[in-house]
């Protein structure tokens, strides 16, 4: 499986005078100067189901793009140094749960005058805990979730712990606390938060944690599925950025390979893009291993008009039809672009990270129809839609 190789994280540290301000409990505002903003540096932005487009750049700033003009609205100062770009976006649209300072603290700004109203600095003592893109907030906004991979650092070594599963209240203000904590599996990545209250676990295999006491369950296998190994290869899944809030699922795309002759017969075998995509209201689950491999892509986003229909993006931008495994369109891009997303109609489709440029286009034959040059590198960055409430 090909992996990305991504360019070292950087970003420049805050101010001293910053974390103080932080640590004593005020609520900052840190937007940059953009056309149509009031003298308060505010943007007038619409409420009522208005969509915005959310993602993030070194050295480490949250950007909201209106979705009807297609503008860079504002730029949000996010404290710290670049993280990987995770992005979590509240119930109600309005705060922006961002991973900041090498993947280290969780900083919540409110989309619409850039105040920052969380701050949950999870390294303390001599415990370095690391959040590798695991995000979610719960469908009522009240809880927080994070997956911490803390690390006790001796005079001598680095001692591994366990992983653990981080609850925090949302309204815990700007030196927040877990609430609760309970063991997971490592490597687990990509979460999601359902409407029964459970967490989904990306990881290994695709689990679920009730956040209230800890039990764990089994949605779906993927490194331990039990096919048949001289029929199949267990999938290797890119568990990397989270996205399908405009559809309300979590999807996992991984890739396999399909022995149609002696296992290792390359000739004969079918290589193969799957996915597990989860609906978050409901828990309906689909597996499926149909869209040849032909294209390398980071994530899968699924056309609301039509689920068997989802976009994948790299150095090409394809369409799928994802139950019969046709490919229904290719669009060549200028560069390569590790993130996709699009909006609640379906009728624009955002392209994002790995450089400073979003590329938007139209679904039925995937013309580009937008550009946004943005001031800075987005690298891994999520590429989230809000739905201001």
């Amino acid at each position: 499986m090909i992996k990305p190789v991504f360019s070292r994280l950087t970003g420049a540290v805050r101010t001293a005078a910053l974390g103080a301000v932080l640590g004593a409990g005020a609520v900052l505002t840190g937007c940059a100067g953009m056309p149509g903003m009031d003298s308060a540096g505010k943007t007038e932005m619409k409420a009522g189901g208005h969509e915005y487009m959310l993602t993030v750049t070194r050295p480490n700033k949250l950007h909201v793009v209106d979705t009807e003009t297609d503008k860079l609205l504002h730029s949000c100062d996010v404290p710290g140094t670049f993280g990987n770009g995770s992005i979590a976006i509240s119930p109600d649209g309005r705060t922006a749960y961002v991973l900041s300072n090498m993947m280290e603290d969780v900083y919540g700004i409110d989309i619409t005058n850039c105040e920052i109203t969380f701050a949950a600095k999870q390294s303390y003592a001599n415990i370095q805990v690391k959040t590798f893109i695991s995000l979610a907030v719960s469908a009522d906004g009240k809880e927080l979730y994070t997956v911490q991979n803390p690390v006790r650092k001796h005079i001598d070594r680095f001692e591994t712990m366990p992983p653990r599963l981080a609850v925090y209240n949302t309204n815990a203000g700007l030196n927040a606390k877990p609430d609760r904590t309970f063991p997971v599996d490592r490597r687990i990545t990509k979460i999601a938060a359902m409407e029964n209250g459970e967490v989904i676990l990306g990881g290994g295999d695709i689990k679920a944690i009730n956040p209230d006491n800890g039990e764990t369950r089994l949605i779906t296998p993927l490194q331990n599925w039990e096919r048949a190994p001289d029929k199949w290869v267990p999938p290797d899944a890119f568990a990397m950025h989270s996205m399908g809030e405009h559809v309300g699922e979590f999807i996992m795309p991984y890739f396999t390979i399909r022995w149609n002759g002696e296992p290792g017969d390359e000739s004969k075998a079918d290589f193969l893009w799957g996915h597990v995509r989860i609906d978050l209201k409901n828990g309906d689950l689909e597996s499926i291993e149909t869209v040849p491999f032909e294209f390398i892509v980071f994530n899968w986003v699924t056309d609301p008009n039509n689920k068997d229909v989802m976009f994948g993006s790299f150095n090409q931008l394809s369409k799928h039809n994802v139950k019969t495994g046709e490919t229904l369109g290719v669009h060549g891009m200028d560069h390569t672009y590790y993130n996709i997303n699009m909006t609640q109609d379906g009728q624009k489709i955002y392209v994002g990270g790995a450089g400073n440029t979003i590329s938007i286009h139209e679904p039925d034959g995937l013309k580009r129809i937008g550009y946004l040059q943005m001031p800075g590198d987005m690298s891994t960055s999520d590429l989230r839609l809000a739905v201001l409430k």
